[in-house]
């Protein structure tokens, strides 16, 4: 794999290497920690914003990853928490809801970059290490819209607790309509 060295710095450059991943997908929180302790971060993990406030006042890390809505509140909480104890902080924003208004928010909080899930290790690490004063190279494999898609629809489903006639009703698309898209496999 050859890197791109314009555009993206090495961890082993910086001093420190502490990394705080602050979001309430257990499983997806676990794989992101053991793929970025692979890389050379030194990992600490939160699952919400109490705690993410907590380890950030027990140990002011130089790189965050943070789920924008965590069950216990806003992810931006956190980035602002991170911002007021270290403004040099590298936060990188996680969202399963990507929009321009959120992205906007973030941004603003101190984030300097947004990457809408589910985002893979080599995505994030870029996002972290890239030059702030150079543009981001695009990613290698984006989702294709027809994953994007089913993506959000398994997410509003999910929300509306498998619930077809809500989700349907909320997504303003027929009940049929809904049912034959969960009945298929997810798009590459």
């Amino acid at each position: 794999m050859i890197r791109e060295q314009t555009n993206v710095r090495n961890i082993g450059e910086f001093d420190d290497k502490s990394l705080l991943i602050v979001d309430d997908d257990n499983p997806f929180r676990e794989r992101l920690a053991r793929a970025m302790e692979k890389k050379g971060f030194q990992v600490a993990q939160a699952e919400g914003v109490k705690k993410g406030i907590e380890s950030v006042k027990s140990k002011k890390p130089a790189f965050a990853v943070v789920d924008l809505r965590l069950n216990d509140g806003n992810g931006l909480e956190v980035v602002k928490e991170i911002q007021s104890t270290n403004s040099n902080s590298r936060i990188v924003m996680l969202t399963g809801y990507g929009n321009i208004p959120t992205a906007v928010a973030a941004i603003k909080q101190g984030a300097i970059d947004y990457l809408a899930k589910p985002a893979d290790a080599d995505d994030v690490e870029k996002a972290l290490l890239a030059d702030p004063n150079k543009k981001a190279s695009p990613p290698e494999n984006p989702m294709s819209a027809d994953r994007v898609k089913w993506e959000h629809i398994h997410r509003v489903f999910e929300l509306c607790n498998r619930n077809v006639s809500e989700t349907a009703r909320r997504l303003k698309m027929h009940r049929r309509t809904l049912q034959r898209i969960l009945s298929k496999r997810s798009p590459k």
